[in-house]
């Protein structure tokens, strides 16, 4: 089974969470939205993961 997709993936996952941290003081979210955008962001992901294992 190739995981260098769910590799990218958990990488991306960083790399979003820690340009969100960067966006999230400039714009002043507060922990509510940071939640809901990382868990929005982890289902489109998992969706996107999924369908291309088809």
């Amino acid at each position: 089974m190739d995981h260098s997709g769910l590799i990218l993936l958990i990488f991306l996952a960083f790399l979003f969470a820690w340009g969100l941290n960067k966006v999230r003081k400039w714009m002043r979210f507060g922990p509510i939205a940071y939640t809901g955008i990382m868990v929005t962001f982890a289902i489109v992901m998992l969706a996107l993961y999924t369908q291309s294992q088809r």
